[in-house]
């Protein structure tokens, strides 16, 4: 994996490389740079004055320009200074997964860049979302802290079953709309879907709260006065559209506190209320009360009911410091709401400081594990922190039969074979010839069934997402099966990108001198081929408009190119915008810095 020389790129755990793509930069055509510029210099005109940082200078420390699409090499080169990296991936990937680079303190970017027909909006994410809408208030100290505290906390969220499948979706209807001449009914069927999930979304579970509060603010979040915010939210920074909306009356302004978590959103429409934070530091507040409500920080009953309803695989830590890593899918309950036996369905592994313990990997509990939780019957000591002697004096020994009696009225009796310890805690009593039994008399392991591992500790203290040794469930990892859209181009779509390509090269050659009688000719010759192979073009006459209007602001070329442009409006409404804007900027005469 290409790491460019940025430590933060070179410090990710192997496991994440399987969302990394190559960046590609060749593959971005003329077209693709054109709306890259248009884009970026639209936002200037607005976010100059909107955004909550220097728009200009807060680019530049993120390696990138008005001018052209930036390469992989240019972010993280820039980022580097603020201890931070980059990479790119392909369209969505998993929230946890996303979360994972964030708190490794790497941004995550789209590789692909929208279409020029969705240059206004597009609710796939793409490259001038996340590096022209995250990267240039990275460089803001609490507010990279507040990414990277907001990416620790969502490695550890418990995600629901019905998330997922909404994730899928999400990234689904993303693909689908990117790609040209989609059937609009496909679009319309699959957004139904995504009502439908979300509406029956249950319970939110702590990764859809969690990703509430990272859209309302990392999305969508305002900072200020509340009567005269600043935007600093990277959908609203990268959406020419809403980032001028946003600031109407219509749109509710609240102040920002964890009474955000009770707010859905809907990416597929702007946002009907939006919140202000009054600092970054607030944000970070707000996390800290969110943090202090989640299962890996309260552990207990309740934590480990999220665990089964994820479906997924869980750490179940135990106050010993055994973890459990598995997909839990079975709790009884104990005294006053405890947890009295855990069990995981399917391949199980046991670690304790997050590393694998010797012989307790998955493939030795391929078929899953269960164990009880809660102190012995009349003990004055919980069972992890008995010592040799305590041992001997409860009559607990090596190669003799054993009987444990839990407070939950679990019974645990069998040959005790092995004590597996770390440090002073007793963390795994392996027995043969085991018998494991409920209260009730339910049988809950039979020695058939071989040897009986059973986790020791009076509570489980945390549970969280994701196995306890990252790197021993590397292969059930998900990566969706289907891949972003990539273009592919007609004659005709090469021709109209060669004619961009021409104006860039006449633009940069002005920038050194005086325009010639022969680029002025080159250009009319351009606006010819675009008036007669590319009837639905804005673009590349917006931008021959903006070389010429410099040297004859009122000569008949211009007067030419603008009364196109006027029609393409009348006949082409949905431009109308786009070409009034992309005009106001000449006509400003805006200086970009």
């Amino acid at each position: 994996m290409n790491n460019f020389n940025n430590e933060q790129v070179a410090n990710l755990p192997p496991h994440l490389a399987k969302y990394i793509v190559d960046q590609r930069y060749e593959k971005y055509t003329s077209v693709d740079h054109a709306v890259w510029r248009y884009v970026m210099r639209q936002n200037y005109s607005f976010l100059k004055d909107a955004a909550y940082y220097p728009y200009i200078p807060g680019l530049k420390m993120a390696g990138l320009t008005i001018e052209k699409i930036p390469s992989l090499q240019e972010i993280n080169d820039a980022l580097a200074n603020i201890g931070w990296g980059a990479v790119t991936v392909d369209g969505f990937i998993p929230p946890a997964a996303f979360m994972e680079f964030q708190a490794y303190r790497v941004l995550v970017i789209a590789a692909d860049i929208r279409q020029l027909e969705h240059i206004e909006y597009t609710s796939a994410p793409d490259i001038i979302h996340e590096s022209a809408g995250h990267a240039p208030i990275i460089s803001d100290t609490d507010y990279n802290q507040y990414l990277s505290y907001l990416g620790f906390i969502g490695t550890k969220a418990i995600f629901s079953s019905k998330d997922f499948e909404l994730y899928e979706t999400i990234r689904q209807l993303s693909i689908l709309k990117e790609m040209p001449g989609i059937d609009e009914d496909v679009i319309k069927k699959t957004e139904a879907t995504i009502f439908e999930q979300q509406q029956n979304l249950g319970e939110p579970s702590e990764m859809a709260l969690l990703s509430r509060l990272q859209w309302w603010t990392v999305e969508y979040g305002l900072i200020g006065p509340l009567d005269q915010p600043k935007i600093y939210g990277a959908g609203l920074l990268s959406s020419i559209g809403e980032s001028a909306s946003c600031m109407r009356p219509e749109v509710k302004k609240i102040p920002y506190t964890i009474d955000a978590l009770t707010y859905s959103y809907d990416i597929t429409k702007p946002q009907p209320q939006l919140f202000v934070t009054p600092t970054f530091q607030n944000l970070i507040d707000v996390l800290k009360q969110f943090e202090s409500t989640m299962a890996f920080r309260v552990g207990g009953l309740s934590s480990v009911k999220k665990a089964i309803e994820c479906k997924n695989i869980c750490t179940l830590a135990y106050s010993s410091g055994i973890q459990v890593s598995g997909v839990c899918t079975q709790v009884l309950e104990g005294p006053g709401s405890s947890v009295a036996y855990i069990k995981t369905t399917g391949p199980t592994a046991l670690a304790a400081s997050h590393k694998q313990l010797h012989g307790h990997g998955k493939n030795y509990h391929a078929d899953g594990f269960g164990s009880p939780v809660g102190n012995l019957m009349g003990a004055t000591k919980p069972l992890e922190d008995f010592t040799d002697q305590d041992l001997t004096d409860a009559g607990i020994e090596l190669n003799q039969e054993v009987l444990l009696s839990f407070e939950s009225g679990i019974t645990v009796q069998g040959i005790l074979r092995d004590i597996t310890k770390q440090g002073t805690k007793n963390l795994i009593f392996s027995f043969t010839s085991c018998t494991v039994k409920s209260k009730e008399g339910l049988v809950l392991f039979d020695p058939s069934w071989g040897v009986f591992d059973m986790a020791v500790g009076t509570s489980i203290v945390s549970v969280f997402n994701g196995p306890a040794d990252i790197s021993t469930f590397e292969d059930q990892l998900y990566v969706s099966p289907e891949q972003t859209h990539q273009p592919s181009y007609s004659g005709n779509d090469y021709a109209y990108h060669a004619l961009f390509a021409k104006v860039r090269e006449i633009r940069g050659q002005i920038e050194l001198e005086p325009i010639t009688t022969a680029q002025l000719a080159e250009l009319e010759n351009i606006f010819n081929q675009v008036q007669a192979s590319h009837k639905k073009d804005w673009l590349c006459a917006l931008e021959i408009l903006e070389i010429i209007a410099a040297t004859e602001e009122d000569g008949p070329f211009s007067k030419t190119i603008r009364t196109y442009l006027e029609r393409q409006k009348t006949e082409h409404p949905s431009f109308t915008t786009l070409i009034t804007d992309g005009l106001g900027i000449i006509d400003a005469k805006l200086i970009f810095q």
